[in-house]
């Protein structure tokens, strides 16, 4: 079915899918953020629920959208370059239009994380600087945990937005982190965290592609019928949420990584290698499993509805191609 489906209509399936699903679970997605960078004794949040109620009395309903919009600009040719190439790889991958081997499965997942990393990595650089805003500005309000000759410490790039006294300057737009980035490294700036964002973004296509097309398969009432939308949902769900529990220790790495402002006390990293022996040795085998439970809650759904927009033709119908279809005939 895939394969009969053209290009721009696969691009389109991606984005909307991509903008539906960002919409809905962006506010989980900032708690990930926030428990992820909390450091032991530092601890700001108990919670996802409690990081969703202060969130929401310091910052406002809004605030819980805080990096949404680069979030909603580039999820779009992010989620398209994914699955076309997911399905590029597939279609190259099989022989005579048969299924494809478990383990072509894996490498067509492989190959299409290796892709997508040209926009992921700028997308959460510039997204995880936002998220992490008022997390910085909840600590500086705690003189026990920030000591006022510690905010002279923190990344340059971003300590005149983020490290100053609290309500006296706005957050940064992603627009001036950008602008700041490339004056002061080049893009290269913007693709800080980029061995990370490989590490975590090809394991889990590996993981998650595979695990769906085999979950997928099941619901097919027979092997020349689609499985029903529904199934394609719950597939994506159990195979997304599955995949992000499995890598979200390099979630972690790649967050830290990327957080270019620190609060006080809190380390930096040189590399890959370094941020894991820091995480290991200051805080356990635990700090790696930070944000899990909130990760799996964001990519599950997101990536079921990805699945449903895929196969039930939303860029086919745009393209006027063909009918929505939700269930197989």
């Amino acid at each position: 079915m895939s394969q009969q489906i053209s290009l721009p209509a696969k691009l389109i399936n991606g984005g909307v899918a991509g903008i539906v699903g960002v919409t809905c679970v962006f506010p989980i997605d900032l708690v990930k953020t926030r428990l992820q960078n909390q450091r032991q004794g530092q601890q700001v949040y108990k919670s996802m629920i409690d990081c969703l109620i202060k969130t929401v009395r310091s910052e406002g309903y809004f605030g819980m959208y805080r990096g949404a919009a680069v979030n909603l600009t580039l999820v779009t040719p992010e989620k398209a370059i994914k699955l076309a190439a997911n399905d590029f790889f597939r279609c190259h991958l099989s022989k005579d239009g048969r299924g494809l081997t478990v383990f072509r499965e894996m490498l067509a997942g492989c190959a299409a994380g290796m892709c997508q990393v040209i926009v992921t990595t700028p997308m959460e650089m510039l997204k995880i600087q936002l998220q992490d805003a008022g997390r910085l500005a909840t600590q500086q309000r705690k003189p026990c945990i920030i000591p006022p000759n510690r905010l002279a410490t923190t990344n340059t790039v971003l300590s005149r937005s983020y490290n100053v006294v609290p309500n006296t300057s706005p957050h940064p737009s992603a627009t001036q982190i950008a602008r700041e980035l490339l004056h002061t490294q080049g893009i290269q700036g913007l693709y800080k965290g980029l061995g990370a964002t490989l590490l975590r973004d090809v394991p889990f296509s590996v993981i998650y592609f595979p695990l769906f097309a085999n979950l997928n398969k099941l619901g097919k009432p027979s092997p020349d019928e689609a499985a029903p939308f529904y199934w394609s949902f719950i597939s994506g769900c159990v195979a997304g949420s599955t995949a992000a529990v499995a890598v979200n220790p390099c979630d972690v790495v790649k967050t830290r990584l990327q957080s270019l402002s620190k609060g006080a006390n809190e380390e930096t990293y040189s590399g890959i290698i370094d941020c894991f022996g820091k995480i290991m040795k200051r805080e356990g085998p635990s700090a790696f499993l930070k944000g899990a439970c909130c990760r799996a809650l964001v990519i599950a759904p997101l990536f079921g509805i990805v699945q449903v927009m895929y196969f039930i033709g939303v860029g086919e119908f745009i393209m006027s191609q063909s009918s929505l279809k939700l269930i197989s005939d």
